[in-house]
């Protein structure tokens, strides 16, 4: 492993915990509709912290994923009732994590990098779906946008890590399954892995990764080379 990395940051949800695991609980809720209300919420929820950091309109991720929530089932024409609506909620305390997740962080921890989360989530949610992971003490550092009131892809946002570890972007790896964040990671200075799980196209803004694998296992390899 090159010395040049000294640390990796990770993004949270869809990266580490699956946001779609939502599904089967809306599914149970809503039969044939599972899968497209997760989809919707998912797709509104980071709508609206492009919107709202781009407006100056803060408001934490808690408010913005339950609005999320909100638009998407009455975009569908879903009865989310108060009881459906926190139940959903609810379910990101308990989002599933990938399964190599664990064993991944333990190696990288023992090639001696230091390792964070750099996510949108309030440090409440981030709490929370680590715990019910049983992922505490893997990191060094829980970094949450709420304490700068502004979403990535914001240089703020970014801003977090380095000044966390101490040192600069080029020497830690940015880790994310969304590519509009892994491109806004690129272009703050980070070298970045994008774990495309389903092999999706990469945005199309003119920036590429440094690093491409479908989960976690392939970034070892990109770390250790």
């Amino acid at each position: 492993m090159t010395r040049a990395i000294e640390a990796v940051a990770f993004d949270a949800y869809g990266t580490l915990f699956d946001v779609h695991s939502v599904g089967a609980l809306a599914e149970a809720m809503f039969a044939g509709q599972g899968a497209r209300l997760s989809a919707a919420w998912r797709v509104a929820q980071i709508d609206y912290t492009r919107l709202r950091t781009l407006s100056d309109r803060y408001e934490d991720f808690l408010k913005v994923t339950e609005d999320a929530l909100v638009f998407a089932s009455k975009t569908l024409g879903l009865d989310l009732d108060a009881d459906r609506r926190a139940r959903l909620m609810a379910q990101y305390d308990c989002l599933s994590a990938y399964p190599e997740n664990v064993a991944v962080l333990g190696s990288l921890r023992r090639m001696g990098l230091k390792l964070a989360i750099l996510s949108n989530g309030t440090p409440a949610m981030l709490d929370a779906v680590l715990a019910n992971a049983g992922m505490q003490g893997l990191f060094d550092h829980v970094l949450s946008v709420d304490a700068i009131r502004r979403y990535k892809t914001a240089r703020e946002a970014y801003d977090l890590g380095p000044a966390a570890f101490g040192y600069p972007p080029a020497r830690i790896v940015f880790v994310s399954s969304n590519g509009w964040d892994v491109c806004g990671a690129t272009w703050y200075g980070y070298r970045t892995f994008w774990v495309n799980r389903p092999g999706n196209a990469l945005e199309e803004l003119g920036v590429r990764p440094a690093g491409e694998g479908r989960d976690l296992n392939d970034l070892l390899a990109f770390v250790g080379s």
